[in-house]
């Protein structure tokens, strides 16, 4: 093969058009790292008069994937469509002709992911999917290659940066959940519909992947404890500033004891920790491996040029390699598929911590003595109490706990909450004092 690779890009949508801006302006910069010119040679769009504001010639564009999938001027095909029909069976058509695959589509990996691997594995191509996590954050190829020494211990990670702009804006302009999350869509951070993103969803598939990486386990998606952050008030941020903490949508992914640990959700964090100091919409991952200790990963977790930026990363890995005639041989996962093993998921019910819970109750003697006999019940011990308010209706009242169990403590929740006393759901969140 010379030293023109021919790429086909499914899509051209927002990553699209970064990666085709990325490929265009920098094919110089590329060439002289490379080799190699990487020349778009088709692009599949469903839509073939949109302008999209990258000069395309006409004669690249075309309605039919199948065509450009097999056309064989096309090396690499990159599918940037998103979603999980008909994404999987392009790629998977793509790789049982031999092609090399490069996507960004955590969605599909996360859940569907094993059926991709193994169509790789038995076509001998490969399938890069850099861009899936993080962004332009090279998180994946640290993982897979930088660290592939290390026996992972945990990952902690802000990974999904419309959450993060929310809370964040939340956290230093006094806004309620509701208007930061306004702001974010007005500012195209967030979608009309942000359920993926605010409920943890999205977060929760870059987990997967992650976690699937780091501990060489097949992780059923279902199995991810998930919770976004819809609950989450004006008041818990100043209550937890109050507590020198800072509350982040974490996703954790925790190797012990041959158990894996893997969750998302709201938690407090102390504001010296690096991920407490994660703002805006940038992304955040802090790996501790057993021999490389801690090291952190930050940047922008999505966009179309960060995002582009990960997908030409991986073309122009595979394209070296295309070039010289030889295999592409580093496992997608970084593990032969033969290696994993089903992952033993701890019940999230199970892990133990310190909680803060903030309730609403009517102004009345006894209701917090009656609350706490409850948490006496469950074995629950109270570290702190504060009630705010006092003299108004309703008032909040405020708890942290000494370690406990999520179990214990949804136990405790369903009694209290049907209290009379008790005007709405008491939010519990976990604090998270030792991200190890």
């Amino acid at each position: 093969m010379g030293e023109n690779i021919g790429i086909g890009i499914i899509g051209f949508g927002t990553v699209g058009s970064g990666t085709i801006r990325i490929l265009q302006e920098n094919r110089e910069l590329i060439h002289s790292r490379t080799g190699l010119y990487l020349d778009v040679k088709r692009i599949a769009v469903l839509d073939l008069k949109t302008d999209r504001g990258i000069p395309i010639d006409p004669a690249v564009l075309t309605n039919d994937a199948r065509a450009l999938i097999a056309d064989p001027e096309v090396d690499i095909v990159v599918e940037l469509i998103g979603g999980y029909e008909p994404a999987a069976t392009f790629i998977k058509e793509a790789l049982a002709q031999g092609k090399y695959v490069v996507t960004a589509n955590k969605a599909l990996l996360a859940t569907r992911g094993w059926e991709l691997f193994e169509a790789a594995n038995k076509s001998k191509a490969t399938l890069a999917f850099e861009a899936s996590v993080g962004g332009g954050i090279p998180i994946l190829r640290s993982i897979r290659e930088g660290l592939c020494a290390n026996k992972f211990l945990s990952i902690h990670g802000i990974l999904n940066g419309t959450a993060n702009y929310i809370l964040s804006r939340m956290s230093t302009s006094g806004m309620d959940f509701e208007d930061a999350l306004k702001e974010a869509q007005q500012k195209g951070y967030a979608e009309v519909d942000p359920s993926f993103d605010v409920e943890g969803i999205d977060a929760a598939h870059k987990i997967a992947i992650l976690s699937t990486m780091a501990f060489g386990v097949r992780i059923p998606f279902d199995a991810i404890s998930i919770k976004g952050i819809r609950g989450i008030s004006q008041l818990d941020v100043l209550h937890a500033r109050e507590l020198g903490l800072v509350i982040k949508l974490l996703a954790v992914g925790r190797w012990d004891d041959g158990e894996l640990e893997i969750r998302v959700h709201p938690v407090m964090i102390p504001e010296s920790h690096m991920l407490a100091k994660v703002n805006g919409v940038y992304n955040a991952i802090h790996v501790i491996g057993d021999f490389v200790g801690s090291t952190l990963y930050y940047g922008k977790g999505a966009g179309m040029l960060p995002t582009g930026s990960a997908v030409v990363s991986d073309i122009a890995a595979i394209a070296r390699h295309l070039a010289k005639g030889d295999m592409y041989e580093i496992p997608p996962l970084g593990y032969p598929l033969e290696a994993f093993q089903d992952a033993v998921i701890r019940d999230a019910k199970e892990g133990r911590g310190v909680y803060y819970l903030r309730m609403k109750t009517v102004d009345r003697p006894g209701v917090l003595s009656k609350i706490s006999g409850i948490f006496g019940e469950k074995g629950i011990s109270l570290a702190s109490v504060m009630q705010k308010g006092e003299g108004e209706e309703p008032v909040d009242i405020v708890m942290v706990t000494h370690e406990t169990t999520q179990r214990q403590i949804d136990e405790a929740l369903k009694s209290i909450d049907h209290l009379s006393v008790v005007m709405e759901p008491t939010l519990a969140l976990h604090i998270e004092m030792d991200l190890k």
